[in-house]
């Protein structure tokens, strides 16, 4: 009896070191290969089999060729071989077929030539992700309800380091995409303005805020005349550009850089608002097609001298002109389709003289489609009222540009983040300084 007594003892002490050693493997071994080529030899030495086969399926129900895993090698290589030589067809679901297992047990018997097998799945989130065998040719050996639960137990484990290794994956990928995204976000923030240019005569204040890190908003400030064409740069023209590309994240990203290079080139030209949305039209055409995306462009140039601000549109929301005299709000509009819809597109071209006190807020419609706590849309009444409100107090660009965004943020809701990307410029023409009347001399 005491002899029986020890040989448990030791059995249970050695079936503890086993699943120790596979635990800790499970907890320190990074590389799933590794881990699986222990659990045949784990699973056998438990139950104290002749052997063990570890079949395990992809995330899509595929076998898993390269890791096919079984010991002793020399007993079972014809098995391995055979299952990995198998058609594609007949591995490629193998673990989304319900009926599947049976037959594929049946196979692993015939291959192991007569010996008795026991067999279970490993599962992974409800999902069949393998098959753990283990076989002993030994006369009158059976397989025990112990011996039975320490291959579960094994397999169980199996289970949950596919698991870990399918959220390190995961993990992998999204680091991935994270740092192209925060690259796409630093090439994007290189792009547009970091700061509003000097031109006279006007005050200028514009911001971005993405919907997501990376966004299809676009503005620029573009002189008209290359460097050091003449006069200094604040007294020449200057092109105000606000668009959209239809969409989010870096496929509409890419396609604003595209299009930023193309308008960039095609301003230097010369041509009126019209011509330049014309033009812009025709070069981007093929680009915009194979992206099956459309751009809404306002293009518009402001001569300081003469306070001349001619403007082409493309689509895009109009941009709202305050008249201190009058205290009235005018739409710079202008007839023309979006940027990449036809080829031969046509644009109209307007223009209009600013007065001292003259603000004009140009912007995306992240900004009026944006959605209250209540589902409710901000539109373009709200943002009528809140710009003609900031400009009325006499605001400065900068000021009424950050009135905008916090009214835009009470109503959207603190922390919510917007469901596209809202874009801002306010141009604020300068009041006239005005010297008081002097008396004749010698009253």
């Amino acid at each position: 009896m005491r002899q029986l007594l020890d040989s448990l003892n030791r059995e249970q002490r050695r079936n503890q070191e086993l699943l120790a050693s596979l635990g800790f493997a499970l907890r320190s071994v990074t590389n799933l290969g590794r881990l699986l080529e222990l659990v045949p030899l784990v699973a056998s030495r438990l139950v104290e089999a002749d052997g063990a086969v570890l079949l395990v399926f992809r995330e899509d129900g595929r076998l898993w060729r390269e890791q096919l895993q079984a010991t002793p090698y020399d007993r079972c290589r014809e098995l391995l071989h055979q299952l990995a030589a198998q058609p594609d067809p007949e591995a490629a679901a193998i673990g989304n077929d319900p009926a599947a297992p049976a037959l594929l047990d049946q196979r692993v018997g015939r291959l192991l030539d007569g010996a008795q097998v026991f067999a279970t799945s490993v599962v992974c989130r409800s999902h069949q992700r393998g098959r753990l065998y283990v076989f002993s040719q030994r006369p009158g050996f059976c397989w025990s309800e112990v011996h039975r639960r320490h291959v579960q137990l094994v397999a169980d484990l199996v289970g949950m380091a596919l698991e870990n290794d399918t959220l390190l994956q995961d993990m992998r990928r999204h680091e991935r995409v994270d740092r192209q995204l925060s690259i796409g976000a630093e090439v994007q923030g290189q792009l547009l303005p970091d700061r509003c240019p000097v031109i006279e005569g006007i005050e200028l204040a514009a911001r971005c805020r993405p919907a997501f890190q990376v966004g299809g908003d676009y503005y620029d400030f573009i002189p008209t005349r290359p460097v050091g064409a003449g006069r200094p740069r604040e007294k020449e023209r200057w092109a105000l550009v606000m668009g959209d590309v239809m969409g989010k994240g870096v496929p509409a990203g890419l396609l604003m850089s595209l299009l930023r290079g193309m308008l960039r080139a095609e301003v230097l030209s010369g041509h009126p608002p019209d011509r330049i949305l014309h033009d812009l039209n025709q070069l981007a055409q093929e680009d915009l097609a194979h992206s099956h995306r459309f751009v809404t462009l306002f293009y518009s140039d402001y001569d300081p001298r003469t306070r001349l601000l001619r403007y082409g549109n493309a689509a895009h929301n109009p941009p709202l002109l305050w008249r201190r005299h009058g205290d009235r709000i005018q739409r710079l509009d202008a007839p023309g389709l979006l940027i990449g819809l036809q080829s031969e597109a046509e644009y109209g071209v307007d223009a209009t003289v600013l007065d001292p006190g003259d603000v004009v807020l140009y912007y995306t419609d992240g900004l009026t489609e944006a959605t209250g706590l209540n589902g409710e849309r901000y539109e373009e009444t709200r943002l009528v009222e809140s710009f003609r409100g900031a400009c009325r107090e006499g605001l400065g660009a900068q000021q009424i540009l950050e009135r905008l965004f916090e009214r835009l943020d009470r109503f959207v809701g603190a922390q919510r983040h917007l469901d596209d990307d809202a874009s801002i410029v306010v141009l604020k023409v300068r009041d006239e300084l005005v010297l008081p009347t002097l008396p004749p001399f010698g009253s």
